[in-house]
């Protein structure tokens, strides 16, 4: 059975964006402020994708979801 994962990672991000990690981590620390979010919880896909305005469904196929 192929688990799957709700959080989205640096390196997902630097997959999909073709950015840095250091970049990577900027944005996700971006998506953690629009969503109000402390600095130890973790970012999910959906927030991502609604964040960047990326479709899911691509999103989850680029990073093998």
């Amino acid at each position: 059975m192929h688990r799957k994962r709700l959080c989205i990672y640096p390196k997902d991000v630097q997959v999909i964006t073709g950015k840095s990690e250091k970049t990577a981590r900027k944005l996700l620390h971006q998506v953690r402020d629009y969503f109000h979010k402390e600095p130890h919880q973790l970012v999910a896909v959906s927030e991502f994708c609604a964040y960047t305005g990326l479709d899911d469904e691509e999103v989850k196929k680029a990073i093998g979801l």
